[in-house]
């Protein structure tokens, strides 16, 4: 049986191979990172991820709240780590050796700078190209916390990956620590 780290240089490996496809029309694409939380696959845009970081010891600050894990030094800066499972009503998978912390960056001012913050996932699963068209809108039967934190709903095989919205879950997380 494939680890998920073997079957991502696997999926690696065929794209270098692969020919370009002459039938292919140039469209719109939008870069996501594809990761999981427990079950859930989810997707946040490239433009918001600076940096994919192994799990690495992430160091308790007292008297902040649940979602906010803790901290970690990313090349001497000090950068805040929150559960994104926390923030999403999400259950994390038991901490593995493909656990990452995504270092996000929203795209929109709140408090008058982009709010900065590295996000504990359970495993990376691809960094993708994905049609524009392909993106559709959140179904309503998407449950609470994940639903207004979704921005679009795409395929990827046959599984269904929820595009978030990073402004919104900042949001919502300073509107709850007040």
């Amino acid at each position: 049986m494939d680890t998920p780290q073997d079957t991502l240089g696997t999926l690696l490996e065929q794209r270098r191979t692969q020919t370009a496809d002459p039938a292919a029309v140039d469209a719109p694409t939008v870069k996501l990172v594809i990761f999981t939380i427990g079950a859930q696959r989810l997707a946040l845009p490239g433009t918001c991820v600076s940096e994919i970081l192994p799990l690495t010891t992430i160091h308790l600050v007292p008297g902040c709240p649940a979602a906010l894990e803790g901290v970690i030094s990313v090349r001497g800066d000090i950068t805040s780590v929150m559960r994104l499972g926390d923030l999403l009503d999400l259950e994390h998978a038991p901490p593995s050796r493909h656990g990452a912390i995504l270092l996000a960056q929203s795209p929109q001012m709140i408090g008058g700078e982009p709010m900065r913050s590295g996000l504990r996932v359970d495993s990376v699963v691809d960094v993708l190209d994905i049609l524009e068209d392909s993106l559709q809108p959140v179904p309503d039967t998407l449950a609470g916390t994940l639903r207004r934190a979704s921005s679009r709903l795409f395929e990827l095989g046959a599984t269904s990956v929820v595009l978030l919205d990073l402004d919104t879950l900042f949001q919502d997380y300073l509107r709850e620590v007040g």
